[in-house]
């Protein structure tokens, strides 16, 4: 029996159309998601996000860290970040976000979310530099919190809680029909963290 992923089917599509995103569920103890939470939070190198609005340069309470295969130019928001070298820790989480989702991927998005004020408003991975309809794996650490996705047409909202130690997969035309997001909330008092593993382009 496998204890974390009998209450989902990591098949089914949360997408009613236009897009495809499978919940694993948790895929590792509650003690191994502390023991990676805690090094992630100590060892990864964390840096202030920051995004150009309107010309000015805006910092964020969020900190935000980018790692991949090779030194990856990376361009959101205006700024452009360059992929720090995979650390053991990370290399072991890519190595199981690719076993349970059958997916290859070269570089990792990290967020540190300090507690429940800080969140990420609607938005769609649709940079250039990322794979066109190539899978985004979300692992999440730390403080459960809720994760909404919104149809660009129709604004239908879906919406479920990540739980820590576990695994979301956005993949096919999910980022150019849907948007998604991370709401703030009053209620959370303790730090997330959560990793996109992502395909950057290299052709």
């Amino acid at each position: 029996m496998d204890l974390f992923n009998d209450l989902y089917d990591c098949t089914e599509n949360l997408l009613p159309n236009d897009g495809i995103v499978n919940y694993f569920g948790q895929i590792m103890s509650n003690e191994e998601a502390h023991h990676y939470y805690t090094i992630l939070l100590n060892e990864i190198d964390w840096k202030n996000d920051q995004a150009s609005i309107f010309g000015k340069l805006i910092e964020t309470k969020r900190k935000i860290a980018w790692y991949g295969d090779i030194p990856f130019a990376y361009t959101y928001s205006k700024i452009t970040k360059t992929a720090l070298p995979w650390t053991e820790t990370l290399k072991q989480l890519k190595d199981l976000a690719e076993e349970k989702t059958g997916e290859t991927y070269n570089s990792c998005l990290l967020n540190l979310y300090h507690d429940g004020s800080e969140g990420m408003a609607w938005h769609s991975d649709g940079e250039k530099q990322l794979k066109h309809h190539g899978a985004i794996a979300s692992l999440s650490f730390g403080a459960e919190r809720k994760f909404a996705f919104k149809h660009k047409q129709s604004k239908e909202v879906i919406a479920l809680n990540l739980a820590s130690g576990s695994l979301l997969v956005m993949k096919g035309s999910t980022q150019e029909n849907w948007l998604h997001r991370l709401p703030p909330t009053k209620k959370i008092s303790h730090p997330r963290i959560n990793l996109t593993f992502r395909t950057i382009d290299l052709e």
